[in-house]
């Protein structure tokens, strides 16, 4: 029987268990951790996946242009990894950007099967926006759009993983 899975928004309460899930990926490099206050600021982009109350997983939908955004903190807990979980959130995510009229999600990710299950590709080395959106972009202080426009100063890829996107 396939256990119950439930994706919602993240509420405030969320964020010590986010933190949690985010750890030990960060321990192994292959998620960044982030400052509590982040998980905050960012925490409308959140969606949880709980079962029985229980949080298990998580994922973020971050929107960077008017048709671009970026899946981020995709994480399942251990004890749920390889059941549904991330590709119940991947599915939510794109669900979201859909809603939100964006055309183009981006992830930067060691995942690279997971997401190639879900119609991502990898991102060739100059796929890019229109030179007005990229200077635009340029502005961004975040950290995703840098490593989306591929940018010197976050290379070289210290983590050493993979830019992909997929066109809705």
């Amino acid at each position: 029987m396939t256990p119950v899975i439930n994706i919602r928004p993240a509420r405030t309460s969320d964020v010590p268990a986010i933190k949690a899930l985010v750890a030990p990926l960060a321990d192994q490099r292959i998620l960044v951790a982030k400052e509590t206050v982040a998980y905050y600021e960012s925490l409308q982009e959140f969606r949880i996946a709980e079962h029985d109350g229980k949080v298990i997983g998580c994922g973020a939908l971050h929107v960077m242009w008017e048709d671009l955004a970026e899946i981020r903190t995709l994480a399942t807990s251990s004890a749920w990894r390889g059941r549904g979980v991330g590709h119940a959130l991947a599915e939510e995510l794109l669900d979201a950007a859909g809603e939100l009229g964006v055309s183009r999600v981006f992830c930067l990710t060691f995942e690279v099967d997971f997401f190639a299950r879900h119609g991502f590709t990898v991102m060739a080395q100059q796929e890019a926006v229109d030179p007005g959106v990229y200077s635009e972009l340029l502005r961004s202080q975040d950290e995703g759009v840098a490593e989306f426009l591929d940018l010197a100063r976050v290379k070289p890829n210290t983590l050493g993983n993979t830019r992909m996107i997929r066109m809705l």
